[in-house]
């Protein structure tokens, strides 16, 4: 359940709450990760879209776009994630989507990290983060994407 204080404090570029996908790319099996990042997004606010497992990277973008998201969170364990993540930072920009902030969380090597951000990744979160500090992280990064609180 959310207090309305919280969901206040939760604006999305079209000025509602933020709005988060969170989708497992790939034929990694274990959501369990996932689905405790999504629960804590939605409790401090945020409406969560979660794709569900063995998500392509076309099946992501479409749902970033359907759902008007101003965040997407990929969780990967599967150790795909330099072939998935570009896959799907190249489909954002073919269709135009600048303006979501791109996460990715799981077992990402600390030699790949800077690749990512290269890329166009704006943070990876590896296993023990704190989900607080993923909330704050995803709140404060929409926050200051061009448009937000606009619409």
């Amino acid at each position: 359940m959310t207090d309305s204080a919280a969901a206040g404090q939760e604006a999305g570029q079209d000025g509602g709450r933020i709005r988060v996908v969170v989708a497992k790319p790939g034929l990694d099996g274990h959501d369990r990760g996932a689905k405790i990042i999504a629960r804590a997004m939605r409790d401090a606010g945020m409406e969560v879209i979660y794709t569900g497992l063995h998500q392509t990277p076309e099946q992501i973008v479409e749902t970033v776009i359907q759902e008007d998201a101003d965040a997407v969170g990929l969780s990967i364990l599967s150790g795909a994630h330099m072939t998935l993540v570009p896959r799907v930072l190249e489909l954002l920009r073919e269709q135009g989507v600048e303006d979501v902030v791109v996460t990715v969380g799981g077992t990402i090597p600390a030699e790949d990290i800077p690749e990512l951000k290269r890329l166009g990744v704006a943070e990876v979160f590896t296993p023990g983060a704190p989900t607080q500090a993923i909330v704050d992280y995803v709140r404060s990064a929409v926050a200051d994407m061009p448009g937000a609180g606009s619409g």
